[in-house]
């Protein structure tokens, strides 16, 4: 087993404000105030703390408008969560490379964001390939952001007629004998 690399690097900072959506100022550790890409697009209940300690990466894309991205903030119930919602994929996608994920060795294959279903979706991870004695493995990643305090999580934060597209196609997945995985990501809760 390999492990697990923490690329690109993240960056205290104290967390001040989300607005617009898609941006979240924050102070870094020399006082100063740097405006950030906010990736998640759901309502980031209790995870809007201000003045809490959060996450930061940079990026060296000279095309980005804002220097970074905001990774991980702490909730109103003082735990850990990742706000970055592409961030949960790469970690899923490197923790099954790795065989950290038990349930989900012995897969010879892993493609990404494969086309499948009725509705036109993409999985987020698909195992295995169809001459595997395994079979198809579907593997839908969600980031879990809710944070209800008394080491409750849940899922999703807010209502998502996706989130039911997706969950409607990995039960139309099972019903044709293919294995489905809803794998939910969360830092610590």
């Amino acid at each position: 087993m390999t492990a697990m690399k923490n690329t690109p690097a993240f960056f205290p900072a104290t967390f001040i404000k989300r607005y617009k959506r898609f941006f979240a100022d924050v102070r870094d550790q020399q006082g100063n105030i740097i405006t950030l890409h906010c990736p998640n697009t759901g309502s980031m209940r209790n995870c809007q703390v201000e003045g809490s300690p959060c996450w930061y990466s940079l990026s060296d894309n000279p095309k980005r408008k804002l220097p970074g991205t905001l990774e991980i903030v702490t909730t109103s119930h003082g735990q850990l969560a990742g706000v970055n919602t592409s961030r949960p994929n790469h970690l899923a996608r490197e923790a099954i490379e790795a065989g950290l994920v038990p349930q989900l060795r012995g897969y010879q294959q892993l493609r990404t964001e494969v086309r499948y279903g009725e509705e036109k979706s993409r999985i987020d991870l698909l195992l295995g390939d169809e001459n595997s004695a395994q079979g198809l493995c579907y593997v839908e990643v969600k980031n879990v952001t809710l944070d209800m305090g008394d080491g409750l999580a849940m899922f999703p934060d807010a209502v998502t007629s996706r989130g039911a597209k997706h969950l409607r196609e990995l039960m139309a997945m099972v019903a044709a004998g293919h294995r489905a995985v809803l794998f939910l990501s969360l830092i610590h809760i």
